[in-house]
């Protein structure tokens, strides 16, 4: 049995396509080495966070989803700060740069926004506009129940809300395959064909080059991957319930979503969404594509949430 998984997983490495489509070098683009040299470091109970801290004004917090980071919002951080706000990015526990701790629990949606808060604090931050993304959308659902009024505003991006609209493209069970295929990720047997199936399902069409591939791809070859095996193991069988929860809030909420998402998609959950959270109409925008909208329409995604910032105080 040992011998035919490995031969299986030499085979997906000897098969294994280059993640990126585009060889193009862009002028003046940023490298994941330059973002990773503007994050600071915060410690919290279970490790070091990193983050970027950029700008002055309200508070804006990006939040990233599974298995990306921080790097997912890098041409839209810019663009916010100049508009007048103070964007923090944070990397999760287990995600970019950030620790990965040995455990289980340790990653689950309670501790995520545990630590969240973690940091809100050290900074000296008791309020702010919120965006989060896939399964961001979880960590701050717990965020809202341990703190329910520290965030004044809340916009959606392609995150987990309901069931009806959650279709991962990877389910596992905790045990031996799933521990296999977490080790092939962060040992480069499998590591490209993780991200070429990522970015095939995620986007219309794969058009990221080499330089934007290196940031979801080194974590993983650095070994970032337990967060990832809650994740596919936990979350994606058992879909945690906040319906209570999006009856109770009360401030503005708005939804930027890529139509097109496979993964998470609008159309089973939206009008459940809509009535439980209020959204308002002129609160929704839609976006011509898939999954990771912040890839290839940064610039569209960043004007639409300045929009709604500005336009529901």
């Amino acid at each position: 049995m040992n011998k035919f998984l490995a031969l299986v997983l030499i085979g997906c490495c000897l098969l294994a396509c280059k993640p990126y489509q585009s060889t193009t070098i862009i002028p003046g683009e940023q490298t994941y080495t330059d973002f990773r040299a503007t994050q600071k470091a915060f410690t919290t109970t279970d490790g070091v966070i990193k983050y970027i801290d950029k700008g002055s004004g309200p508070v804006v917090v990006l939040l990233h989803g599974v298995p990306s980071s921080g790097w997912l919002y890098r041409t839209m951080i810019d663009p916010i700060v100049d508009a007048g706000y103070r964007v923090i990015v944070p990397d999760m526990l287990g995600y970019g740069s950030s620790d990965s701790p040995k455990g289980y629990e340790i990653y689950s949606e309670q501790q995520h926004a545990k630590r969240l808060l973690e940091l809100m604090d050290g900074l000296n931050i008791d309020h702010w506009s919120h965006v989060m993304h896939d399964a961001g959308g979880l960590w701050t659902w717990e965020l809202f129940l341990a703190a329910p009024n520290r965030i004044k505003k809340l916009m959606m991006l392609n995150t987990l809300v309901l069931e009806e609209g959650f279709h991962p493209p990877i389910r596992f069970r905790p045990g031996p395959i799933a521990k296999i295929s977490m080790w092939s990720y962060r040992n480069g047997i499998t590591t490209n064909v993780l991200l070429k199936k990522l970015f095939q399902e995620g986007l219309k069409e794969n058009t990221l080059n080499k330089v934007a591939i290196e940031g979801y791809k080194k974590p993983l070859l650095e070994g970032k991957t337990r967060g990832m095996y809650y994740f596919f193991t936990k979350t994606c069988n058992h879909f945690p319930d906040y319906y209570a929860l999006y009856e109770r809030l009360t401030i503005p909420v708005g939804v930027i979503w890529g139509i097109h998402d496979t993964m998470l998609q609008w159309k089973p959950q939206q009008d459940k969404i809509i009535e439980a959270l209020g959204v308002a109409k002129d609160a929704i925008y839609f976006i011509d594509e898939k999954h990771f909208i912040q890839e290839t329409q940064g610039a569209a995604v960043a004007k639409n949430l300045l929009s709604f910032l500005k336009s529901h105080p």
